[in-house]
């Protein structure tokens, strides 16, 4: 994703109004890897600016798909994820917290041969790997009993 005096420059050559909270939408976004949604992004904006609308999130957000600038992910927690890595990559989902992760990994033997393509053209594939994140993950490590331990050191 440009950088949001670069998106500042795209937005006024295309024509489309640069305000104040859409400068804003542009700061947060930027380097934002943790594919927000538009409500989050709604919050992080309003920290800022309080009386911007979620419709001004959702119409920026859709205004920089339009224009290549952010990539609207759909990685099966809910909402609408917006990424602004735009080059082709797959993610890693957390099944309980929902984080949200890039992977930049060649999947070349991924190929959906054509009898199984069903008439469509393919264009691109798009892979999400799920588990646990480490956050996650630590909190289901079963803690060991110490009292238990100590009673089969005597047995």
């Amino acid at each position: 994703m440009k950088t949001p005096a670069e998106l500042t420059v795209l937005f006024r050559d295309r024509g489309l109004k640069v305000t104040p909270q859409r400068q804003c939408i542009f700061r947060v976004m930027h380097n934002n890897g943790s594919h927000p949604t538009a409500h989050s992004v709604f919050e992080a904006v309003r920290t800022e600016m309080p009386t911007v609308s979620l419709r001004t999130i959702y119409q920026t957000l859709n205004d920089l798909v339009a224009l290549n600038e952010l990539q609207q992910v759909g990685v099966g927690t809910g909402a609408a994820r917006f990424d602004p890595s735009t080059g082709t990559h797959h993610h890693l989902v957390c099944s309980r917290c929902g984080e949200v992760r890039d992977v930049h990994q060649e999947l070349g033997a991924l190929r959906l041969p054509v009898s199984q393509q069903q008439g469509f053209t393919i264009a691109g594939a798009e892979v999400v790997f799920r588990g646990l994140c480490a956050a996650c993950s630590q909190e289901f490590i079963p803690k060991k009993n110490p009292v238990r331990q100590e009673k089969n050191r005597h047995v």
